[in-house]
């Protein structure tokens, strides 16, 4: 949990568009790409943004990187759908840059990106949620996936 993971997912966007430049391989087209990595973009933006307000609506922090000023366990809205939405947020900014660049193998980077996040910033998270809130985080970790 020392890197944000807002600099992770543009690590992991630089790695997307090097792969992409260089490895000769992998190019794909295909009908209405273009027009699917800009839905992918706006659905990114909005799924943030949805997980942001309801964090401010509840008083509590933002900053995965302090986790002692957690305040409340949002578990409405968007956050009943998924965990970490600002994460899934990310990957769809990924993904959505993975079919803009057209390269195939840019799908193992988001996969890169989802494990990262999983094994060294979200298992934290969970770990520090679950001291805080108990019964109540793990009702909730049962009744809504890490992800989507």
């Amino acid at each position: 949990m020392k890197i944000i993971p807002a600099l992770v997912m543009l690590i992991f966007g630089f790695l997307m568009y090097l792969l992409a430049k260089f490895l000769p391989v992998g190019d794909f087209e295909f009908f209405g790409r273009k027009e699917l990595s800009t839905f992918l973009f706006a659905m990114a933006i909005l799924v943030i943004l949805f997980g942001i307000i309801q964090f401010v609506r509840a008083k509590t922090t933002t900053n995965p990187m302090d986790l002692s000023k957690t305040s409340t366990l949002v578990t409405n809205g968007i956050f009943k759908y998924s965990r970490n939405p600002m994460y899934l947020g990310m990957l769809l900014m990924l993904l959505a840059f993975g079919l803009k660049l057209g390269n195939a193998f840019n799908t193992l980077l988001a996969a890169g990106f989802v494990y990262y996040m999983n094994h060294f910033q979200i298992k934290h998270e969970e770990k520090a949620l679950t001291k805080m809130f108990g019964k109540a985080y793990k009702a909730y970790c049962k009744a809504t996936r890490r992800w989507f």
